[in-house]
């Protein structure tokens, strides 16, 4: 600065001037300690004495940029004079406290906001450490309280009626975070005050502030404990909503929601952008209402006599059922179809398979399908069925709308085919011997006296000889194994594929049908289930429509066809329901060695959550699964939660683990000893268990 003459303001700043033209230089004194000079930005240096090593964070630095672009240096940085090594000043300054500054205001020179010489107004301090006061600076001062910075934030919002954008630009932060700033600003006050006490932590406080709501806040600020997590709080102020992934949600869509004046309530709090519908009577009226539309379309459509909406399938009621038939094709037809669906499955394959799209198969591929489409569906309902039975329409776990067809009422059935009419006439059909089979006029138990002719039998006489007949039907088919399996398999399907005749087979076999959906809500959406469910779909296809035809059908199918039928419809009479009013300890014994027997794995159909089982048992069951599944140590640490809490906690815990409760358990098969051999085994002897059960 030798060569430079120093301008002193009335404030006491210096600033560089040149010299006049011609003048001759004149020596000036440096600026003392403490004074205010300006310096331009382009000689202020970072201080190698700072003590901050680290550097600032990029968006720390873009906070000092928008703070300086509206506000200006509100503090101005503390330097020191830089010099060379025989001490004269090399006419830069060094940043001792404030380089946070410096790089803000470098920012916005390299962004073309303000110029590399922008006037900066700074303090020199030529008497203290330099090192030691950028450590002061650093250590000496302590942030702001967050709820202070909320309400800052607020007021800004209310009293200047900036947005959070103009806020955001202000002070260097996004609009997101400003919102999330104001939605905590929005909170109780009490809350507020309890957590600048230290009595909630921000993450119960964000719980809190998923819904402005101040007095749900407070109640349920009332009612939980300490120890509850940020998501327990969450839950509990929308346990009366519908969360964004609800079933119903998903069908009707959230913009036809939001389009009949639905509100949202958005968690500005987590990644995922989680909400909830606040108007839970609006949205059920909106999937009542589209599912009423859709049965009203099918019915019109398909030609039913009745269709009808329900957000559930109707477990109450009582419904027989007709089934689709095959479409009858005549030769040229069925070879057209088989072609077509070969075409579009090998250009289906070479689509894969092609590097680059292909306009041309793609056109040929729509051409297919509405060819196909032409030809109509391979099975379909009759006219009568049609004109007597309807459809259910109902809402399905995934948000999908299920169509339940071919069910038919009770005043619809056919008096001929109803339950009732074929229970009277179960014993004796009609007159198939040539009039011999007792009339109205019989007296049981007397023979008919020798004059009356070709008199009716009695009923004695009926029972008698049939009873004699079955003797011989017994004995004739017990010796032919394959003919009795399909007895057996025609008793059972009747039972399950044709509701109403199941008195038609002369087997004294009955199934127990028991719907589960009511002794568990969601088990007929479990993978089980569905699984059941597609098995029995594929059986209607093939079996006829008329339980009269069921036999021939059934006498042509093939062994193996004939077992996995009999499975099918002996598993659907499988009761393992451990219900107290109807208790059948033997059949539940049964039941275990049954499920030991098929190697049972519950994993793969139910898991533990919340609502499934923690919820529903007491802490101390809870507190034992999460320590089978991960250890005790998990298990102490949520032992102190609220018994909501806990159970939230407990799901996420086992997650993944695959635990199962001791009900859901299977037993494993005991292996034999290998001493002993298939030949080897003892033999049975009257003690043992196993002997009754064989001499039975």
């Amino acid at each position: 600065m030798t060569a430079q003459s120093i301008e002193t303001t009335p404030t006491g700043a210096a600033s560089a001037a040149p010299p006049a033209i011609g003048a001759v230089a004149v020596a000036v004194a440096e600026p003392t300690h403490g004074a205010e000079i300006t310096v331009p930005l382009n000689r202020l240096k970072a201080s190698p004495k700072n003590a901050r090593k680290t550097p600032h964070a990029a968006a720390t630095i873009e906070a000092f940029a928008a703070s300086i672009k509206a506000k200006g240096v509100l503090q101005p940085p503390v330097v020191e004079i830089e010099r060379k090594e025989d001490g004269t000043p090399t006419g830069n300054y060094l940043v001792t406290i404030g380089e946070g500054r410096r790089q803000g205001l470098r920012l916005l020179a390299k962004r073309k906001s303000i110029k590399k010489t922008h006037p900066v107004r700074v303090i020199l301090d030529t008497e203290n450490d330099a090192h030691e006061i950028s450590l002061d600076e650093n250590i000496t001062r302590e942030a702001m309280h967050p709820a202070d910075q909320f309400e800052a934030f607020n007021r800004l919002a209310v009293e200047k009626g900036y947005g959070p954008e103009e806020i955001g630009a202000r002070f260097g932060v996004s609009a997101h975070v400003v919102r999330q700033r104001l939605r905590l600003a929005s909170v109780a006050p009490e809350l507020i005050e309890t957590y600048r006490a230290g009595g909630l932590t921000m993450d119960q406080l964000m719980g809190f502030a998923v819904s402005e709501d101040q007095e749900r806040q407070r109640q349920v600020f009332e009612r939980i404990g300490p120890h509850s997590p940020g998501y327990a709080i969450r839950r509990a102020m929308t346990e009366a909503k519908a969360p964004m992934d609800d079933r119903r949600v998903r069908f009707v869509g959230l913009e036809a929601y939001e389009a009949a004046g639905g509100v949202v309530l958005r968690d500005l709090f987590t990644e995922d952008g989680a909400g909830w519908l606040e108007d839970v009577g609006l949205l059920d009226r909106l999937v009542l209402d589209r599912l009423e539309a859709l049965a009203e379309e099918v019915r019109e459509r398909e030609g039913w006599k009745w269709a009808s909406a329900h957000f559930d399938f109707p477990y109450g009621e009582t419904y027989s059922r007709v089934y689709a038939e095959a479409v009858e094709r005549s030769e040229a037809a069925a070879n057209a179809i088989v072609a077509l669906s070969e075409e579009y499955d090998q250009l289906v394959i070479e689509i894969e398979d092609a590097e680059e799209p292909s306009p041309e198969r793609d056109a040929r591929l729509e051409e297919i399908d509405a060819a196909l489409q032409a030809y109509g569906p391979d099975f379909a309902y009759s006219a009568d069925e049609l004109a007597r039975s309807g459809v259910i329409v109902t809402l399905g776990y995934d948000g999908l709308a299920r169509f339940e067809r071919g069910l038919v009422r009770p005043e619809d059935m056919p008096v001929e085919t109803s339950p009732e009419a074929l229970e009277a006439d179960a014993g004796v059909e009609g007159d198939t011997h040539g009039g011999e089979l007792a009339g109205e006029g019989a007296v049981r138990g007397e023979e008919p006296e020798a004059d009356e002719g070709l008199a009716p039998l009695s009923e004695r006489l009926v029972i008698d000889l049939t009873a004699h007949r079955t003797a011989g039907l017994r004995d004739a088919l017990a010796q032919d194994a394959t003919l009795c399996l399909t007895v057996v398999v025609h008793a059972m399907a009747l039972q399950a594929f044709y509701p109403g005749h199941a008195v038609s087979s002369p087997l004294q076999l009955r199934l127990g049908f028991m719907g589960l959906e009511r002794l568990a809500p969601g088990v007929d959406d479990s993978p089980a289930m569905r699984r059941i469910n597609a098995r029995g779909s594929a059986w209607i296809k093939r079996l006829p429509s008329s339980a009269d035809d069921l036999w021939s059908a059934l006498v042509a199918l093939p062994g193996s066809d004939l077992l996995d039928l009999m499975a099918h419809c002996a598993s659907a009479a499988i009761n393992a329901v451990r219900d107290p009013h109807d208790r059948r300890p033997a059949a539940w014994a049964q039941a275990e060695v049954l499920a030991t027997a098929v190697g049972l794995d519950m994993t793969t159909t139910w898991t533990a959550t919340a609502a499934s089982y923690f919820s529903r048992v007491a802490k101390a069951r809870m507190l034992e699964a999460v320590e089978e599944a991960v250890g005790k140590a998990d298990a102490d640490r949520i032992a102190g939660f609220k018994k909501a809490d806990m159970a939230e906690a407990a799901e996420r815990l086992v997650e993944g683990k695959g635990w199962l409760p001791a009900l859901l358990r299977t037993v494993p098969p005991v292996a034999k000893p290998d001493d002993v051999g298939e030949e080897e085994a003892p033999a049975l002897t009257p003690d043992d268990d196993a002997y009754s059960f064989a001499a039975e």
